[in-house]
């Protein structure tokens, strides 16, 4: 299974959910990868990898296909160990930004799910984290994936976008992936003594959306988390908020 987490808006969690999910899958014992491909590289840094001048990336293994990183490698040689059994990240880099424009030029969008296919045999699941726009990777990232869920911050800018988003994820799949699903809404930062975060949800569902029922709760043990680069699942999983993502794993996949 190939999921990705996806909105064009930034802050909405993208990061926290990919990992905390991917953390949640191999804490199962399911083999579990993570592919970065947000050039900030929030999630690499959260799964506990250092990325150094010598240090393979989704970077490295996108300069390949263009002929500028010219040593043949597998994509397998572009995943790293994370300091959690079962849990490995094919890490982010800056370079990401610089190789993109020539990626498009040469509309090598279908590259990454050919690299997948490979590590499809390697891996139970694999999660990627995009960036936070409807750029060439997060398009490559929906061409290559089974499904996708999209995070929603409990925020009326959120509900406002969600719609263009979908329309052109839509597009995208009549033209490049018939076989992709869209697995639902991801409630994050729910606050469940507010009003408003009620009313959106349930102006989503009212407009038929696939709201999940397990949502993500607001804690600033998140935010401790990613500071101690441990997901939530390793860092406190008596949580309330841990168990909410492990619940919401459940739901999503089993």
């Amino acid at each position: 299974m190939i999921s990705v987490v996806f909105n064009q808006k930034g802050g909405v969690g993208k990061s926290t959910i990919s990992t905390n999910l991917a953390a949640q899958s191999a804490k199962l014992g399911y083999r579990t990868l993570l592919v970065d491909l947000d050039a900030q590289g929030n999630s690499t840094h959260y799964a506990g990898v250092d990325v150094d001048d010598a240090t393979l990336t989704v970077a490295d293994m996108f300069k390949q296909v263009v002929g500028i990183f010219r040593t043949p490698k597998k994509p397998i040689e572009f995943v790293h160990e994370t300091p959690f059994d079962n849990l490995f990240v094919m890490p982010s880099s800056p370079a990401l930004s610089d190789v993109e424009r020539e990626l498009e030029t040469r509309y090598k969008i279908f590259k990454l799910r050919d690299s997948l296919k490979d590590l499809r045999n390697n891996f139970d699941f694999i999660f990627i984290d995009t960036p936070p726009n409807f750029n060439f990777y997060s398009k490559a990232a929906l061409i290559a994936s089974d499904g996708f869920c999209v995070p929603f911050d409990c925020d009326d800018f959120s509900a406002q976008a969600i719609h263009r988003l979908l329309d052109n994820v839509m597009e995208l799949r009549s033209d490049h992936n018939p076989e992709l699903t869209f697995q639902g809404v991801v409630i994050n930062q729910f606050n469940s003594q507010a009003r408003l975060p009620h009313q959106l949800v349930a102006e989503l569902k009212a407009q038929e959306l696939p709201v999940l029922e397990n949502h993500i709760g607001t804690t600033v043990k998140v935010k401790e988390s990613h500071s101690n680069r441990q997901p939530l699942p390793y860092y406190l999983p008596n949580h309330k908020v841990s168990k909410q993502i492990a619940a919401l794993f459940k739901e999503l996949y089993l």
